[in-house]
């Protein structure tokens, strides 16, 4: 067989491969990581670094601070700041950027879910039976679960600009639980029984309805969904052994525009 081109699958390069070869293949491959994050990632990053800190012990107000100290230091270079091109754009930009971090990690520091936490951002990566390639993880929270006394559960935090529209039923969701299922299960040689996600709304409901959706996926439910992520990832890898040339997708709405260029310039040689 061709040798492969990565050591290992993720969601995040899994859900790029499928959405846009040719970016998949400078981050993943040529490990090129040069494409500048959205404002509104760059504050959700910065809210998991909050909720990483409060979940180690670290108080509240300590927690936001080293959230907020984190947002400040990420440099200008790293920003996709849009329409805003001048000096003055871009601070009123960071100064947005801040009252959104502050008001969103507001929400959880309202009332943070309460867990009996074993692991903070586990991050793992592991041999799958029947996959051809290791997966790898990075888990928000594991925790002892509140229904099965022997299992755990995995806890994920989002920060969103609008709710999911399907909840937990999305495929979006169950392919990420999937991967932090196994990542977690060899970790700490336990069975894992859910895939909790908080879903928090960044900007606030004029109405008052709660900024805090949770979604549960009981991995007991999901059996056809394990025979389709083991069947993606096979068909994945082996996508990349026939692979010779990896083309753009000039529709994705994050890096399309940046894949075209290098498609069109031919910055990534075959």
């Amino acid at each position: 067989m061709q040798e492969l081109p990565i050591a290992h699958w993720s969601h995040s390069s899994l859900m790029a491969f499928l959405r846009n070869p040719l970016a998949w293949y400078k981050r993943y491959v040529e490990l090129i990581y040069d494409t500048p994050s959205s404002p509104s990632g760059i504050v959700g990053r910065a809210c998991h670094k909050a909720i990483e800190h409060y979940y180690t012990g670290i108080s509240k107000e300590g927690a936001v601070a080293l959230g907020l100290e984190y947002l400040r230091k990420v440099p200008d270079f790293e920003i996709n700041f849009g329409k805003a091109k001048s000096r003055l754009a871009r601070k009123k930009k960071r100064e947005g950027m801040e009252r959104e971090y502050l008001q969103a990690i507001s929400f959880f520091m309202r009332r943070p879910p309460s867990y009996r936490v074993i692991g903070v951002e586990a991050k793992a990566t592991v041999k799958v039976k029947g996959l051809p390639l290791p997966i790898k993880a990075v888990s928000d929270l594991v925790v002892k679960s509140k229904i099965d006394p022997r299992g755990l559960d995995v806890v994920d935090f989002k920060f969103v600009d609008s709710f999911t529209q399907y909840g937990a039923q999305k495929s979006l969701f169950v392919v990420q639980a999937i991967f932090n299922y196994y990542t977690a299960r060899e970790t700490f040689k336990k069975p894992v029984r859910r895939f909790i996600v908080h879903e928090y709304k960044k900007s606030k409901n004029k109405d008052g309805r709660s900024q805090l959706r949770t979604y549960k996926i009981d991995f007991r439910d999901y059996a056809q969904e394990f025979a389709l992520f083991h069947r993606l990832i096979k068909d994945a890898t082996l996508q990349l052994t026939q692979t010779r040339v990896f083309l753009p997708n000039p529709s994705d709405m994050f890096e399309g525009e940046n894949s075209f260029d290098i498609y069109r310039l031919g910055l990534v040689e075959d």
